[in-house]
């Protein structure tokens, strides 16, 4: 098992639910850890919960969409602990509502947070990585390797991520980058997501849950926060929760007409 002592890692969203557990996993297992969101009072608190002496859990306030605040991150935690080991690109949001009563500036807007954000965070901490040889994690979805219902314009986006990861395995992973996309089911949160009213006029009541109400039971962060370390250890590509998805995923691309019956099924 790999040693986490004396790595440093970046998690944004990391105030949070999936991000905070993530770090929480990291820091208990010995690791520094930057958490990066945009409320600084429940980041500082989040910090203070996960490192009580002060020494180990950084937090940087952190907009993700803007290149001056990703700069900033990456100094402070540079300047901090010396150096970088892994990124984990957890920030992002889900979105509800028909693809074609989306607009394309909603779609922009959501690109912009989900991708475009990703991609400004990896090619800042890139140079750190390959010096490190360590580990990039993209927090994906199911909905990113196969279309789900109700989604707006969030399954577009998290395939773009799935896209760019494996772009990058094949461009970076001989250089000894490590590329883990992680495509997560619907995970339990404390409190419910709100969604624009409008947008979900006309969709039925099991839009509002969870996946948009695909009949996947709930992950626990905490419990998926350890597969995702353990998957890092283990350098491992890809990680899919629940496992079994991946065989929709094979069955979409082999018969796309029987994979569209199947997600309507459990929709």
């Amino acid at each position: 098992m790999q040693s986490w002592q004396g790595k440093v890692a970046i998690v944004t969203g990391g105030s949070s639910g999936l991000g905070r557990a993530i770090a929480a996993t990291l820091a208990a297992r010995g690791a520094s850890v930057v958490i990066a969101a945009r409320g600084a009072d429940k980041l500082a608190t989040v910090a203070a919960e996960l490192d009580r002496d002060g020494k180990n859990v950084l937090a940087v306030p952190t907009d993700i969409t803007q290149q001056p605040d990703v700069d900033a991150l990456i100094a402070r935690t540079l300047e901090r602990f010396g150096r970088l080991d892994m990124l984990v690109n957890n920030a992002g949001r889900s979105a509800r509502g028909e693809a074609i009563n989306t607009t394309p500036e909603e779609f922009a807007e959501l690109m912009n947070l989900n991708l475009i954000a990703l991609v400004r965070c990896t090619r800042a901490a890139i140079p750190h990585l390959l010096a490190s040889k360590g580990h990039l994690v993209n927090i994906g979805s199911l909905a990113g390797k196969t279309p789900a219902r109700y989604m707006g314009a969030y399954s577009a986006t998290k395939y773009a991520v799935s896209a760019y990861s494996g772009q990058l395995r094949l461009e970076l992973g001989p250089q000894g980058l490590h590329v883990l996309l992680v495509s997560p089911g619907p995970i339990a949160r404390d409190e419910p997501r709100v969604y624009d009213a409008e947008k979900m006029a006309g969709l039925p009541p099991s839009a509002r849950k969870p996946g948009g109400g695909v009949k996947v039971g709930l992950l626990r962060s905490d419990k998926l926060a350890e597969q995702i370390v353990t998957a890092c250890e283990r350098r491992r590509p890809e990680l899919v929760v629940p496992g079994r998805a991946r065989i929709i995923f094979a069955i979409s691309q082999l018969w796309p007409s029987l994979g569209e019956r199947i997600v309507r099924m459990m929709s």
